[in-house]
């Protein structure tokens, strides 16, 4: 996969991308990126971005003619490149979720046009594919958004995180947050891991695994219930809880 991103601010992502699974993922050939910094489409002095918004306000509104401009240029750029899918990162956006970091990861190249300032003049969101957000809430940049998507759409990819079973048995993969993990020591200051999963039955453990992530989705997150995929088996040990939820 290639994954690109487009901002006044490249060197933001260094540390992220050249550490951990980001950084393995590069080196097996897996994951291609690229910052590429907006100012390289600028052609006065200083190199501008950002400018103030008509009508008066607060703060800087970032141009949208470089934004075009290097649209342009990147999708020209290597024939054998497909079009980047091309996401924007704004308030305004549809939420985030493990669903869209799913569909992401099937895309052959991504695009992330990232704003800074006061936000980005509405012309260049002609551009998007998507726009997404991650939450109510203001972030200094789009860059700090934009890592945390990429994040989460490239341990999607195959061959990326160590396990065979990669990102599968993660919370919300399935629908559900995913089940306690423990490792050693079995005691510690009074508190044991659960008997099942020092018993060595791969069976005992599977169903307990799921049952702890129904419990901890019930306790915690009860609205990802209406949407996961529940057996008539989970359905049935849900109501044997019930009582304890409504405790």
């Amino acid at each position: 996969m290639i994954i690109e991103t487009l901002s006044t601010f490249p060197d933001m992502y260094a540390s992220v991308m050249g550490a951990s699974m980001m950084r393995r993922a590069q080196e097996k050939g897996i994951l291609q990126f690229v910052a590429h910094d907006l100012r390289d489409w600028t052609h006065d002095r200083h190199r501008t971005t950002d400018d103030d918004p008509y009508g008066g306000g607060h703060g800087l509104v970032m141009k949208c003619e470089p934004i075009f401009e290097a649209y342009d240029s990147l999708c020209k750029e290597g024939v054998a490149a497909p079009r980047p899918h091309t996401v924007f990162l704004a308030p305004h956006g549809e939420p985030f979720d493990d669903a869209i970091a799913c569909e992401l990861a099937h895309e052959e190249r991504l695009l992330f046009v990232c704003g800074h300032y006061e936000g980005i003049d509405e012309r260049a969101y002609a551009l998007a594919d998507r726009t997404l957000s991650l939450g109510d809430y203001v972030l200094t940049s789009g860059e700090l958004a934009s890592m945390v998507v990429i994040d989460a759409v490239v341990r999607k990819l195959p061959g990326v995180l160590g396990a065979a079973e990669g990102a599968a048995d993660e919370s919300f993969a399935d629908g559900l947050l995913e089940y306690p993990q423990y490792t050693r020591p079995a005691s510690f200051r009074g508190m044991d891991v659960p008997a099942v999963l020092l018993s060595g039955d791969h069976g005992a453990v599977g169903r307990w695994r799921r049952q702890a992530a129904l419990e901890k989705t019930a306790r915690l997150r009860p609205d990802l219930l209406e949407k996961a995929g529940l057996s008539p088996a989970d359905r049935e040990f849900l109501k044997s809880l019930s009582p304890v939820r409504d405790a």
